[in-house]
């Protein structure tokens, strides 16, 4: 990686939403790589920190979209503390497989799962405040909070993280080429 010796450290968090945490692999699989990147970045909140809450950011990955009311405030409090803010894989960028439910009513997924469904027994739907309220919808991030760059996949492999985070840490503009990009 060529980086300008000058350049300070830069301050890198991640969070997770509604997903798999495919992304987060990836992002785990640049293996030995993650120790070159240290000569560049220090990590806030993530996987690797176990910092559970997000403090002033050069730049914060997210994973995930946006299910439920506790997706949308940690979104909104990740994106004030993040200067650059940067959506990682398909959930992220248009809701993903979780967004499959989208063509469905709310209303009658909650009654086929907790009400029909016999193998959860019949306790009716959940009705607990410590349970984030559903969303009519899945969203992608960048219905609620401004996002900055977008980085796709099913997950974005290994390389095109790296390939990313590498071009924005040289000052270029970030551009994935073909077979960077996959939806396995």
């Amino acid at each position: 990686m060529t980086v300008p010796a000058e350049i300070k450290k830069l301050r890198v968090a991640t969070t997770s939403l509604a997903g798999c945490f495919g992304c987060h692999m990836s992002f785990l699989d640049i293996d030995e790589r993650l120790l070159e990147l240290l000569h560049y970045i220090e990590f806030d909140r993530t996987p690797l920190t176990d910092i559970k809450h997000c403090g002033p950011c050069d730049i914060g990955l997210v994973e995930g979209g946006i299910c439920n009311a506790e997706n949308v405030h940690v979104l909104r409090e990740f994106r004030k503390n993040c200067k650059m803010l940067v959506a990682i894989g398909a959930c992220a960028v248009t809701g993903g497989l979780p967004a499959q439910r989208n063509h469905l009513d709310l209303a009658d997924c909650l009654q086929e799962v907790y009400v029909t469904e016999t193998s959860l027994g019949k306790g009716g739907i959940p009705n607990d405040p410590e349970l984030p309220l559903p969303l009519d919808r899945v969203y992608p991030i960048q219905e609620v909070v401004k996002v900055d760059y977008f980085v796709p996949g099913c997950p974005p492999s290994a390389d095109a993280i790296w390939k990313f985070l590498t071009d924005l840490l040289a000052g270029r503009t970030p551009r994935l080429g073909h077979g960077l990009i996959s939806y396995d």
